[in-house]
This record gives structure tokens, C-alpha cells and sequence, in this order.
């Protein structure tokens, strides 16, 4: 499964710029996006609660796609969001959780992300080869707590407009 990962980043900042109410009101307007785009993209919402949401699909070029559209509904909020994805094993867990190390690498992956960003490991790159979405260097990184460097690519700007 490929899992996709997403962070709002420097939320603690933009919720003490809000307010509290103005806060969980943008929260809740687009945890509702995320789960109308992981449907539309035919993903399956795993944990929406959590500080990263986290979901899965059956093609990493959907997933892609879904943290393209994600990312441009937030940015429209102002809000800024990393996300991350990779493609591996995953292990179901009682109530439909998921586990395993693709799971660990997705995390961490989205942890390598800056603001605005969608990262993906290599295998993801590969995987979605004649999909036509395009890629940019981002360069070995070290996961911790994952053996190796890994190769990570950003998913070029244009491809989530």
C-alpha cells in the first residue's frame, strides 16, 4: 500500500495567531476536505485525529495526486501543510489500523518535508513512472531509526495546482 502522511506545519503559531474558535473551525473545515479528497482519490482514511493524518491507497499516483489536491485546498485556508508517502507492506491491526515499516518510513518521511511540501521516497518515484507527474531531486536523507540513506524526491509545484 502506499501511505500518505500529512502535517500542518507551524500550526502551533497559526492557532495562537487565530484564536482558539477560528482555530477548530479551520481544523474541521479541512479534515473534512481530506476526507472528501482520500474518497475522491479512492484512498482509505486511517487516523484523521491524530497530529499526522495518515491514509492509504492501492496506487501511489493517487495518492500523489491526493496530497497535491490537499495541499492546494490548505494553502487556500493559509494554512501550509507537509506531506510525505511511501510504498511498502503494511500490516492491519485491529480497528483497521495499519502498521509496519512502511509505515515508519512514510512518517518519517513527511518529518523530512518543509512547509508546502510533497515528498516521496524513491519507490514511490518509480512506481508512478509514465503517470506524468514530475519530480524534483530532493536530495539523500537519513530517517531515524531506518537504516541507509534514502532518496527522496519532491513532487514538482505545478503538479499540485
Amino acid at each position: 500500500a502506499t501511505v500518505l502522511f500529512l502535517h500542518i506545519a507551524d500550526s502551533p503559531a497559526r492557532a495562537a495567531e487565530l484564536g482558539d474558535g477560528r482555530w477548530r473551525d479551520l481544523l474541521q473545515r479541512l479534515r473534512a476536505h481530506v476526507s472528501k479528497e482520500i474518497e475522491w482519490f479512492r484512498g482509505r482514511e486511517i487516523d484523521l485525529t491524530g497530529p499526522g493524518p495518515l491514509a492509504t491507497f492501492d496506487g501511489p499516483a493517487r495518492a500523489v495526486r491526493c496530497a497535491c489536491a490537499i495541499n492546494e485546498y490548505a494553502s487556500r485556508l493559509g494554512v501550509q501543510i507537509r506531506a510525505g508517502l511511501h510504498t511498502g507492506e503494511c500490516e492491519i491491526l485491529k480497528d483497521q489500523q495499519v502498521g509496519g515499516l512502511a509505515v515508519e518510513i512514510g512518517a518519517k518521511i513527511r518529518g523530512c518535508a518543509a512547509s508546502g511540501e510533497v515528498l516521496v521516497s524513491s519507490t514511490v518515484k518509480d512506481l508512478v513512472a509514465g503517470s506524468g507527474i514530475r519530480f524534483i531531486n530532493h536530495g539523500l536523507h537519513t530517517l531515524d531509526g531506518i537504516a541507509g540513506d534514502w532518496q527522496l524526491f519532491k513532487v514538482e509545484r505545478q503538479e499540485c495546482e
